[in-house]
């Protein structure tokens, strides 16, 4: 029988914490209940914590306003950590000029301009320009005309050697409280994937690269070892399994993704296997 935890009594042993955003800070519905709680608790005691999202759709600053416009002015835009950022990254040293396609929204193609690079959307992208596209970034699921623009991608993918990088990995998210859920970018990016045959280039969760990137950011301002850092998720194959993957301990909700009539059968059909289960994040 799965035993199931207070989440106080659990980061209560721990120095850092990193949350998940969506289904363990937020739903569609707003904020998760108690989670204002959680991180006045957090400062109250000295707890450091980052926000390590698979969400490229929008610039940290702008995640952070949307935790703010839902009243948690506790969220910093420096501790959001997105795939958008890793992204980035690869941007600067692998692309030096040219268009860079994207499917998403305009706010999501920050990652992009921040690289110095022109972003246009793949419905911009035809015969006149076609040769001057050098990289393609899947960065949301919104923001495009799913048949024309992911047909268009795919066209583009055939006719270009190009990169292909997906900003978000995850193939679903919840939608609401109940089991429904929508295609996430990473969904669609292994749909076109397989149709093109070619493999692309993923950043986010459950890969290591994000838990690297602030775990060195924390090392950077004080000593830490993994054993003070805990992982909070509510998806299996992302969250858990990277901060496992990591080396981290970690905690499965049952507020997003996973849910409680369910969890059991999850952890033994996919072998992986949180170091504890919460019901959510709060106090």
């Amino acid at each position: 029988m799965t035993t199931i935890h207070e989440f106080r009594n659990v980061i209560e042993k721990y120095k850092v914490v990193f949350f998940d955003a969506f289904g363990v800070l937020k739903s569609y519905n707003g904020l998760i209940p108690g989670i204002a709680e959680t991180f006045a608790y957090m400062e109250a005691t000295g707890k450091e914590y980052f926000i390590v999202t698979n969400d490229a759709s929008r610039s940290p600053k702008q995640l952070a306003e949307t935790y703010h416009n839902m009243g948690l002015l506790a969220i910093d835009h420096e501790r959001i950590i997105s795939s958008g950022m890793l992204a980035k990254e690869y941007l600067d040293l692998k692309v030096n000029d040219g268009i860079v396609a994207y499917l998403g929204t305009e706010n999501s193609a920050h990652y992009i301009e921040r690289s110095g690079l022109q972003a246009l959307p793949v419905r911009e992208i035809g015969p006149h320009n076609i040769d001057q596209v050098n990289a393609l970034v899947l960065l949301d699921d919104e923001g495009f005309d799913w048949f024309t623009d992911i047909n268009r991608t795919v066209n583009i993918l055939r006719q270009r050697t190009i990169p292909a990088i997906i900003a978000n990995t995850d193939n679903i998210y919840p939608v609401s409280g109940s089991n429904q859920v929508s295609i996430a970018i990473g969904g669609i990016a292994t749909m076109i994937e397989n149709i093109v045959g070619k493999r692309f280039i993923r950043f986010g969760k459950p890969d290591s690269q994000m838990f690297m990137f602030t775990y060195d950011l924390i090392r950077e301002r004080r000593p830490i070892s993994k054993n003070e850092i805990i992982m909070v998720g509510d998806t299996l194959h992302t969250d858990i399994l990277g901060g496992n993957k990591f080396g981290l301990d970690t905690v499965l909700v049952l507020s997003g993704n996973t849910l409680a009539h369910d969890v059991e059968s999850r952890i033994i059909s996919t072998g992986i296997v949180p170091t504890y289960i919460c019901p959510d994040a709060s106090i």
